[in-house]
């Protein structure tokens, strides 16, 4: 007779799995996707395409080199090659992409123990990678398609620029990275997260208001700031990943507040335009210690005696 494992109430029994979480979470990143491709042209849905097939691959191998059941089915390497591919600019060389998503599956991912043990997410850190490896093909920023003629075709990111109309900003019709450019469609993506319960709007929110309330501050556009650059991107797509961010109500506020607050000061007082993978980068990091200080204590539950000791 099998052994009974009894856990302590409540017992929540839920029909989202974690193949279901990665697949909403893919569908929401659809609208990017396809503006990418809009904005950008065919390499743009390439390079994607190249960053989710060796995201596959590299956990492929690995499972089969440490004889390890093969994980690639739960979408979670899906998610993380769309996610890289979202913070590269559509020139950057294939073999570069390459490199990146084995950082971000192998390195960051499967050694530490596959999902659900990774200290960072793992998109970010193949995007640091690159961008402290190759700095020049990181940030050769092509124009849209519709703004390039025969003598510009490459051009500097709103951040560094600080000329793009709101509504360029808004549809996407400026240069950077394939999936931080068109703001409608990372914000419908994060609408549908919201709706179908997959992310909660705390952190965002929270993310999104520092870096405003910050931008007013400091007497630099606050609107502006939010829709250039990654902070959108991050704010939606990477700050609410389960493994690496708190899970209590306070510490998702702490965690939005504090990637707010790093983005600004790189973005306002350090020699890159950008800080937002750094953000969430550094507060992956602490996430361990804000659960710790912000967990919640059982209704009832007795004081630790050895504590009082």
């Amino acid at each position: 007779m099998e052994k009974l494992i009894v856990s302590p109430s409540p017992h929540i029994r839920s029909g989202m799995t974690t193949q279901k979480i990665m697949l909403n979470v893919i569908i929401a990143l659809c609208p990017a996707i396809i503006a990418s491709g809009i904005i950008f042209g065919l390499r743009a849905i390439f390079l994607i395409l190249i960053c989710v097939a060796t995201s596959l691959v590299w956990e492929t191998l690995f499972n089969m080199i440490t004889k390890k059941p093969n994980t690639i089915g739960d979408l979670s390497a899906v998610v993380t090659g769309i996610l890289l591919a979202f913070n590269l600019p559509s020139t950057l060389p294939f073999w570069m992409a390459v490199i990146g998503t084995f950082v971000a599956i192998v390195i960051v991912k499967c050694l530490f123990g596959g999902l659900g043990q990774n200290f960072a997410n793992p998109a970010i850190v193949g995007r640091i990678v690159l961008m402290l490896s190759f700095t020049g093909a990181m940030t050769n920023w092509v124009l849209p398609l519709s703004l390039q003629t025969a003598d510009v075709v490459t051009g500097a990111t709103p951040l560094v620029s600080q000329d793009a109309k709101y509504l360029d900003l808004f549809l996407g019709m400026t240069g950077g990275c394939l999936g931080e450019t068109c703001a409608l469609a990372l914000i419908i993506g994060g609408i549908y997260l919201v709706a179908r319960r997959i992310i909660s709007p705390i952190t965002p929110l929270f993310f999104l208001l520092t870096v405003e309330v910050f931008s007013v501050i400091v007497g630099v556009d606050p609107l502006y700031q939010l829709l250039s650059g990654g902070v959108l991107l991050g704010a939606i797509f990477m700050a609410t990943d389960y493994v690496t961010t708190p899970i209590t109500f306070w510490g998702k506020v702490i965690f939005g507040i504090g990637c707010g607050i790093i983005t600004c000061v790189i973005r306002f007082y350090a020699s890159m335009a950008e800080g937002v993978s750094f953000s969430i980068l550094i507060m992956n990091i602490l996430t361990p210690y804000i659960d710790m200080i912000t967990k919640t204590k059982p209704v009832g539950a007795l004081p630790d005696k050895n504590k009082e000791d």
